[in-house]
């Protein structure tokens, strides 16, 4: 089963938005952009929130991905981490329906045994193979949040094509028993 398209990862953050774009299929998964979003400093709240929405918004313009592919909020031990992390979240998530995208989420580990065989792999294993998977070398910078997108979205790729291949599979079977 032949899943391709162009992809949005984001991995959410109040001060920090990872976004990586991505396409093809997950045999050959090609790089499109990556990058951070970082808010100026001097914006406080909602206004921070906006300038995360909005930067999603043109970035989502520039590139025309098909899906949006986010990491799913974990339970963190810093109350106020969580709900900053959700806020985040939300803006992503807001900015895919604003723009008719299809949205999928992966928690952090799902996304580690996907890109890396592991599910607990660490940041510099996971940008390795997403640089190895993407065949983009050091001459691309990649920050940690650019690169845990680009995973993010490679997660979806594959994924997609697994949901795919079972749903064909189940409809093979359902076809043959009739």
């Amino acid at each position: 089963m032949r899943v391709t398209g162009r992809v949005i990862g984001v991995d959410p953050g109040n001060v920090v938005t990872g976004f990586g774009v991505i396409e093809g299929s997950v045999t050959r998964p090609a790089h499109v952009a990556a990058g951070t979003i970082r808010p100026p400093a001097a914006l406080r709240g909602g206004e921070r929130l906006r300038n995360i929405h909005d930067r999603l918004l043109d970035t989502i313009d520039q590139y025309a991905p098909a899906a949006m592919s986010l990491e799913r909020s974990f339970v963190a031990a810093n109350v106020q981490s969580a709900f900053r992390l959700g806020e985040a979240r939300a803006m992503a998530m807001l900015a895919a329906a604003a723009r008719g995208l299809a949205l999928f989420e992966y928690t952090p580990n799902q996304v580690k045994l996907t890109v890396a065989g592991h599910g607990h792999a660490d940041k510099a294993q996971v940008k390795f193979m997403v640089r190895r998977a993407l065949g983009v070398g050091e001459e691309i910078a990649l920050a940690d949040d650019a690169s845990d997108a680009l995973a993010i979205a490679l997660c979806h790729l594959f994924c997609a094509r697994v949901t795919a291949a079972v749903a064909a599979s189940g409809n093979r079977m359902r076809a043959g028993a009739k």
